[in-house]
């Protein structure tokens, strides 16, 4: 269905490459170092990551291909209105852990695949249930899995997840990094438009 395209997966995420593989379909991964990840005070929670999606695809554009599909994603992690983003520390990890303990947050992925002729973007938001963590489980797993490239703190698919996750509601594979369900239709889809 896409025999026409060069499929690049703009990330350095073990995780996105390993669901992208899972398609079935060949991909390259190309990465540009340092790209920004601020956004504007007035978007809301579902808006943050298609804007960063957005703005990490505008950053390819210039150098890439006429045959080339880029496919570009950011997640976040929402609790009660506060975006949480990667931790910079041990203590930070500790602290977004231990809001998140006990309660239920949101987890939106923001993706934008990219042609020379056209670009569509869509967020997919997942519900995920945590029950009480105690700070001795959320120091192992800070000690042994060094959760600081996870938005939130944490993997669904490591240890916290089997341990600490009750409950969650929509795409699972969203709260591992790409709703691929999704990106798939879209793929599937293409063309239609």
């Amino acid at each position: 269905m896409l025999e026409n395209y060069h499929i690049v997966l703009a990330s350095n995420s073990p995780r996105r490459k390993e669901l992208l593989t899972g398609l079935g379909l060949p991909f390259t991964v190309r990465t540009i170092p340092g790209l920004e990840e601020s956004y504007p005070s007035t978007l809301s929670e579902e808006e943050i990551p298609v804007y960063l999606s957005r703005q990490k695809a505008d950053a390819y554009i210039p150098t890439m291909g006429n045959d080339e599909m880029i496919i570009t994603a950011d997640t976040v992690v929402c609790l009660d209105g506060l975006v949480l983003g990667k931790p910079h520390s041990e203590a930070e990890a500790t602290d977004m852990l231990t809001q998140l303990s006990g309660k239920t947050h949101k987890v939106i992925t923001g993706i934008t695949v990219t042609t020379k002729a056209k670009q569509r973007s869509f967020a997919v938001t997942t519900l995920v249930t945590f029950c009480n963590l105690s700070q001795d489980e959320i120091a192992h797993y800070i000690t042994h899995y060094k959760p600081f490239d996870k938005a939130g703190s944490y993997g669904i698919q490591e240890w916290i997840g089997y341990v600490g996750v009750e409950r969650v509601e929509g795409s699972y594979f969203n709260v591992v990094g790409l709703p691929i369900q999704q990106l798939y239709q879209t793929l599937k889809h293409w063309e239609d438009e």
